[in-house]
């Protein structure tokens, strides 16, 4: 059994424990997180007052890291200059540069290295993959995807309201994970418009809302992304339309079940305008969320047998950041140039 530590042992590093144990493949020696207590963790696992003592440790040979955003990057390559492997929660730095200065690290040390985007790994998600890897419904044409949750004033309390430590709002913290799957599924884009803003809860940096529209300028295919902590009813929507068919995901399996039920619908283009209708459509419910697991998979296998990492690696990674870059590099200098003509105008 490979020996882990976890750093940070919040929501997200509970439910990483709970899979490393169900995969049988490794266990959870070691934890550090500043707000836990020894009677929190069973006497086997040692509780770290410093992450730093226990990246040093010689025991642990794979770190996960689940901590505030700001400190996914130095611990990432803190841990793998000491020689472990490393499975991070997403977003794996606040810029494309941070994670260009880690695959750099990656490169030195030829440490493992994967990120936590499990979006990839839903039923539906791996369903709508095949099918545009399969060629049966032509080219992409367009996606447009809506990732929404709602929030309320304790939001404010922590530290993803907090841009020094999150790097951002609702953009870093969810949408992320829609627009790994435009990449996931499109490829790439070359143009970036967008529109940020903090329209309710007016915290400085942390956007409630992102309207974004992405272009690939070889293929024309478009993408449109709403990510908002507004929405006041969780939701998850994917719409992908192909030269002759269609794919729309409703709902995503999670174990509060707050965005419903997964159900994926895929219908064949018709020559005749309508050119489908609902009685053509093909419905897929997804009852069981295997992604955690299917992480859990890739990960120990790239650690034990040297497979690649098929999702979630530095490269997605880096795509992903960069494109986020953008997006709020597209807003600032939008807003720059309107609060300069308005200026103009008033002077």
């Amino acid at each position: 059994m490979i020996k882990v530590g976890i750093i940070g042992y919040g929501k997200m590093g509970r439910l990483r424990h709970d899979r490393i144990e169900a995969s049988g493949r490794g266990v959870v020696v070691a934890v550090h997180d500043p707000f836990a207590q020894p009677t929190d963790l069973p006497d086997s696992i040692r509780l770290y007052d410093d992450w730093e003592e226990l990246v040093a440790d010689p025991e642990i040979e794979i770190i996960f890291i689940a901590t505030a955003n700001v400190y996914n990057k130095p611990v990432t390559i803190a841990a793998m200059r000491a020689g472990k492997a490393v499975f991070c929660e997403k977003p794996p730095a606040l810029t494309g540069q941070d994670v260009r200065d880690i695959r750099e690290v990656e490169r030195q040390t030829k440490a493992k290295l994967m990120y936590g985007f499990n979006h990839r790994h839903h039923g539906a998600v791996k369903h709508m993959r095949g099918l545009v890897d399969s060629g049966q419904y032509g080219r992409i044409l367009w996606m447009r995807g809506r990732y929404g949750k709602s929030v309320d004033a304790d939001f404010l309390k922590g530290w993803r309201a907090d841009k020094g430590l999150s790097g951002g709002g609702i953009l870093i913290d969810q949408g992320i994970h829609m627009l790994d799957l435009f990449l996931h599924l499109g490829g790439g884009f070359d143009e970036v418009q967008a529109m940020v803003s903090s329209v309710y809860w007016h915290q400085p940096g942390i956007e409630d809302n992102v309207f974004a529209q992405m272009r690939n300028k070889k293929t024309g295919l478009v993408a449109s992304l709403h990510s908002t902590m507004t929405q006041w009813r969780h939701l998850f929507s994917l719409e992908v339309f192909m030269e002759r068919g269609y794919m729309v995901l409703n709902g995503l399996k999670t174990s509060s079940n707050s965005y419903g039920q997964e159900q994926l619908v895929v219908a064949t283009n018709r020559s005749k305008a309508p050119a489908a209708h609902w009685e053509d459509e093909e419905r897929f419910t997804y009852e069981i969320d295997t992604s955690w697991d299917e992480e859990m998979r890739i990960f120990f296998d790239a650690v034990e047998k040297g497979l690649p990492i098929t999702a979630g690696s530095s490269a997605h990674a880096l795509e992903v950041m960069e494109l986020i870059d953008r997006i709020y590099e597209n807003e600032r200098l939008d807003s720059e140039l309107l609060y300069t003509d308005l200026n103009a105008k008033l002077a």
